[in-house]
């Protein structure tokens, strides 16, 4: 597994995002300096990534806590799957995020994906290993793989802050297509990953009141 960014390493690499794409500039200048957003990796990981999608934070702390008490504090493969589906959703997961669950482990423990060695595959790899898990889609394996895996070169181009922090960094009226941010996103190479940071620390500021955007027409 890669090793996370240090606060001097994140610093360093904004600033080369800078010299690499000066349209950069304000996001950098508006947006304090970061952490690395690390997460615990493996089945674990993926599994409490899928329990905290599309719920607050605080409904996804609370769900979480349940599942792991009801687990007994072993979020493993093997418990999940010797966890009814009806037990699962009693912890507070959706029947989809339940199955979900199951899938996982399962493509786990019939060897699909190992989630110990996954670091040994490229990123283009990991992700259709992981994409090929049913309820696992591009944005989650992707986002694994920077929170739960360190990996400093990945871009989540299909995230609606990112691609809404894209729009104002270019001045465009319209936020780019999946496909067009992708595209946008490897002038940034090898550091998509700070660059994704950046865009959204930059996004939440802005959200939050605490940087302005000057053009009107970014602002629509």
């Amino acid at each position: 597994m890669q090793s996370p960014y240090w606060h001097d390493d994140i610093d360093a690499a904004r600033a080369s995002l800078v010299a690499l794409d000066p349209l950069l500039a304000r996001a950098h200048a508006q947006t304090p300096a970061f952490g690395w957003r690390r997460r615990v990796g493996g089945f674990e990981g993926l599994f409490h990534m899928i329990v905290d999608q599309q719920v607050s934070l605080a409904s996804a702390a609370a769900i979480w806590a349940r599942v792991e008490a009801g687990l007994g504090r072993e979020v493993t493969p093997e418990r999940v799957l010797a966890t009814p589906i009806e037990d699962l959703r009693a912890m507070g997961l959706s029947i989809q995020k339940a199955t979900y669950g199951h899938e996982i482990a399962r493509a786990q423990t019939e060897g699909h994906v190992d989630f110990a060695h996954l670091e040994r595959l490229s990123d283009d790899e990991a992700i259709a290993k992981l994409v090929a898990i049913k309820g696992v889609g591009k944005w989650t394996a992707e986002t694994f793989l920077m929170f739960c895996e360190g990996r400093r070169d990945v871009f989540p181009a299909g995230d609606i802050a990112l691609q809404e922090a894209m729009r104002w960094a270019d001045g465009l009226d319209a936020r780019p297509r999946e496909k067009d941010a992708y595209a946008r996103a490897e002038a940034w190479r090898p550091h998509r990953s700070v660059a994704a940071h950046l865009l959204w620390g930059w996004y939440g500021a802005v959200k939050r009141g605490e940087a302005a955007l000057e053009a009107a027409h970014i602002l629509k």
